[in-house]
């Protein structure tokens, strides 16, 4: 038998989701080159002193989402998802409009699954359902065909494209990885994932990531929402760094655009690759509520370290 997955990982992936994201928020929608000029250099704006609170976005709220809807269920029940969805829901944490329409209806009691059809025509092929995805990387981490159906039926209420669902899968198979391993070279990293790829779009992005080079800006992956531009540069940069809590983190809002998804995406992968005591317990200890989200979050990781160590039917 495989040995058992470290608790400290999965604490690690969720947290660094977390602070990812609310270290990302205050850039979100600025230009690489205005940040630069507004903070400098990523290590510089990442060291500037501050005690103000770190706010998360939706991007944490709806991963929460997808935790709770595992350890409650064992597995994805997208319509107990969408309640849960529409339970978190809090507006002022930077839902996109089409998914608040979507949330405000569950509230209400009306049909969500028609409407999830017609705000998003042809389907969403954002970056939402990967930056929520990592619960499921992390519960299935010993089963890849799991994690593949799990992702897809976590990203479907929301994202019907085929882009939008594969990222997600993509992301749940990254965080898998990361979770289990020890070592690993970055080309072998984003090969294992190329090889899974069917969409044209992340079979280009990912190709792209396999033939950068030191040195080269990571900006021709691209970082607006849309999953093909996002979600494999988050990847790359976490295996260009090692999983670096900071250079990740750092280099994903340098580039701009989509910074508080691009951070949480890598934020989660390095702390699923190096657990929880890569992240700086200074922005730990300044996550809002005074420790409350920070304790929610773990509890949450915990219990789904649990049921990953638990054989099914147990």
């Amino acid at each position: 038998m495989p040995p058992p997955l470290a608790q400290d990982r999965f604490v690690g992936c969720l947290l660094g989701l977390a602070i990812g994201d609310a270290l990302g928020a205050p850039f979100e929608g600025l230009t690489g080159t205005l940040i630069y000029d507004m903070r400098g250099l990523p290590e510089q704006f990442l060291n500037a002193a501050s005690a103000e609170p770190l706010y998360y976005t939706d991007d944490t709220e709806m991963m929460l989402g997808v935790a709770q809807t595992l350890v409650k269920c064992g597995e994805i029940d997208e319509a107990v998802l969408m309640r849960r969805f529409a339970k978190n829901y809090h507006p002022e944490r930077g839902y996109g409009a089409g998914l608040r329409k979507i949330l405000d209806a569950i509230r209400a009691g009306e049909s969500w699954e028609a409407l999830a059809t017609s705000q998003f025509p042809g389907g969403s092929l954002g970056n939402g359902a990967a930056m929520r995805v990592a619960p499921v990387g992390l519960l299935f981490a010993m089963d890849p065909d799991r994690i593949w159906e799990q992702a897809g039926k976590s990203a479907r209420p929301t994202h019907r494209h085929p882009v939008g669902i594969e990222a997600a899968q993509l992301m749940a198979m990254a965080i898998s990885m990361a979770v289990q391993g020890d070592t690993f070279t970055r080309k072998s990293f984003l090969r294992k994932l190329r090889a899974l790829a069917s969409t044209e779009e992340l079979k280009w992005a990912l190709d792209t990531a396999i033939r950068l080079r030191p040195g080269d800006s990571y900006s021709v992956l691209g970082s607006t929402l849309q999953a093909h531009r996002s979600v494999i540069t988050a990847i790359a940069l976490f295996a260009s760094t090692d999983g670096n809590f900071e250079e990740t983190v750092g280099q994903a809002i340098a580039l701009g655009d989509d910074t508080d998804t691009l951070a949480a995406m890598g934020g989660a992968l390095c702390g699923a690759y190096r657990g929880v005591q890569t992240i700086r317990s200074e922005w730990l200890n300044r996550l809002e509520q005074n420790g409350k989200v920070r304790a929610r979050i773990e509890k949450l990781a915990v219990k789904l370290h649990q049921k990953c160590q638990k054989p099914e039917g147990e």
